[in-house]
C-alpha cells in the first residue's frame, strides 16, 4: 500500500516543473483551524530533529544536508511510486529547498523521505508544495509518514508559509487518512492526472 503524495512532472522549455491536469472543485472554504501550534513542540535544531523508540528500533528524523544522501532519496520514492521521475526532478527541489527535505533514518538506514517546495503563488501569498512522500514497506504505520509530513510543514511555517497543497491518488486511502488527519481538506480533482489514468486529489492546508 502507498502511502506517498506525488506530483505530475511537466517541463516546460525553461526547465521547470509544473502539475497539469483537468480539475473539478470541491471545496472552497477554509480548513479546520491552524496546526502550527501542535507542530511547534518539533524540535528542528540539530542534526537530529527527533529520535522515537518503536519496537527496539529507534528512528531519527535528520534534514537533507548532501548530495550523499541523494541515492537513498532516489531509491527510496523510486520503489514507492509508479511514476518516474529523472535526477533533475530530484535535484529541482531539493537543491532549491533543502531545508524542506527530511530523511527518517534508522541507524544508517533510510527508511523515509519527504521532499517539498515553498515559493510565491500568484505574486500574493507564500504557498508550499509537497512533491514526494515515501515511507519504506517494513517501517509503516509507525508514525514515519506523520512526522515527515509535520516536520516540513513546519520548516515552511518558519519560511512565512500561507498554505500547504499536495496531490495524491484518490484510490490512495491510507495517503488521504494521513493528509486529512493532519487538517487538509479535499480542494479539487484532477481527472486521468497520472500516467496510469488515475485521478487525483489535490489537498491544501491553510496555515493562515
Amino acid at each position: 500500500m502507498k502511502t506517498s503524495g506525488r506530483f505530475r512532472e511537466d517541463r516546460g522549455d525553461n526547465g521547470s516543473v509544473c502539475s497539469k491536469g483537468g480539475v473539478e472543485g470541491l471545496s472552497a472554504h477554509p480548513g479546520p483551524a491552524s496546526p502550527a501550534a501542535e507542530m511547534a513542540r518539533l524540535a528542528l535544531d540539530g542534526r537530529i530533529a527527533e529520535e522515537e523508540e518503536d519496537d527496539d528500533v529507534c528512528i531519527g528524523y535528520v534534514r537533507y544536508e548532501s548530495e550523499l544522501q541523494m541515492p537513498d532519496i532516489i531509491r527510496l520514492i523510486t520503489k514507492d511510486l509508479s511514476e518516474p521521475y529523472s535526477i533533475y526532478t530530484y535535484r529541482y527541489f531539493i537543491h532549491n529547498w533543502p531545508q524542506l527535505c527530511f530523511l527518517a533514518m534508522v541507524e544508517n538506514d533510510c527508511v523515509g523521505a519527504i521532499v517539498c517546495k515553498l515559493d510565491m503563488h500568484k505574486k500574493m501569498f507564500r504557498r508550499g508544495y509537497i512533491a514526494m512522500l515515501a515511507v519504506d514497506s517494513k517501517f509503516r504505520r509507525k508514525g514515519i509518514g506523520t512526522n515527515l509530513v509535520k516536520k516540513a510543514i513546519y520548516a515552511m511555517v518558519e519560511g512565512d508559509c500561507d498554505e500547504v497543497v499536495l496531490e495524491t491518488e484518490i484510490t490512495n486511502k491510507s495517503a488521504l487518512k494521513l493528509y486529512e488527519n493532519l487538517g487538509f481538506v479535499r480542494d479539487k480533482r484532477l481527472f486521468r492526472y497520472y500516467l496510469n489514468g488515475v485521478d487525483a486529489l489535490r489537498l491544501k492546508l491553510w496555515l493562515r
